[in-house]
């Protein structure tokens, strides 16, 4: 006796799904939040942005008493607030070259462009996700970190420093915009070296390696040459006061920005040009 095969109609879809913007960021919102090392990178991340200036600062108000004029004048309260923010951006930029290298490494990418064909949507969407995360995440905890800085100094009025002085909040402010760029930056390397090793070899390369080997030629043309790097033209966004050596806050903030936009410009071309 033959098997009758029964015959299965599948139904019409009375809705079809079209790809947009907001779909694909509602999807890699998805991703982001899933991910246990997302989770522990922005964690890190957030701590030592705060656990950095509170041991600064008690350090400083312990050893206030013995440290020599010159330690003494050396000792900015804004410094100290923002000690964290030099630290916390390696961890950000790790985040950033991961969030989309592993997706390369575990093939998952594929997924994701058959899904999204157009693929610079994917782009926008992950880069706009971590510049909002980390921005939001980033500026309560470096506002967090001045006042828990300022509070355990509080026995040293020439460390005192109200956030609605002169460019306090502008430093602040910058600290927190600095991260982000730097974790933006990071993603759109990772994206086009496509590897998650090589993203952070290269990521610490511009940012510790090259600065330090300046000092190599001489001061003129050391002080020229660094006001163009990454590293130094993004540090003056959350400096106080202006180094002569350096562009103003403002421009320099530009100068990082125009490497940005130019990093995810290179990203955009690859990722349309590159077989997956």
């Amino acid at each position: 006796m033959n098997a009758v095969t029964p015959i299965v109609k599948i139904p019409h879809l009375t809705e079809r799904g079209h790809v947009t913007q907001s779909r694909v960021v509602a999807s890699e919102w998805t991703k982001f939040i899933t991910l246990r090392s997302t989770l522990w990178s922005l964690g890190v991340g957030m701590f030592l942005t705060l656990a950095f200036p509170i041991l600064f600062a008690t350090v400083t108000g312990a050893r206030w008493g013995q440290m020599s004029p010159h330690e003494r004048a050396d000792r900015n309260p804004l410094d100290i607030a923002l000690a964290g923010v030099n630290v916390a951006q390696l961890a950000i930029a790790v985040l950033g070259v991961l969030v989309i290298t592993g997706e390369y490494s575990t093939g998952m990418i594929r997924s994701t462009m058959l899904a999204v064909p157009k693929r610079l949507p994917v782009l926008w969407a992950k880069l706009g996700l971590y510049a909002v995360v980390s921005f939001v995440l980033t500026l309560p905890a470096v506002i967090i970190a001045f006042y828990a800085s300022q509070a355990i100094l509080d026995r040293h009025h020439i460390l005192q420093i109200s956030i609605s002085s002169s460019g306090v909040f502008r430093s602040l402010l910058g600290g927190a915009l600095y991260v982000t760029l730097v974790g933006v930056f990071a993603m759109a390397i990772g994206a086009i070296v496509r590897n998650t090793a090589g993203g952070i070899a290269l990521f610490a390369g511009i940012f510790f390696v090259i600065p330090p080997l300046m000092n190599i030629f001489p001061t003129n043309w050391n002080n020229a040459i660094s006001r163009w790097l990454p590293s130094e033209a993004g540090r003056q966004l959350f400096a106080l006061t202006r180094d002569p050596n350096r562009y103003a806050q403002w421009p320099s903030g530009a100068i990082f920005l125009g490497y940005c936009v130019l990093a995810i410009a290179i990203a955009a071309v690859l990722m349309r040009r590159r077989d997956v």
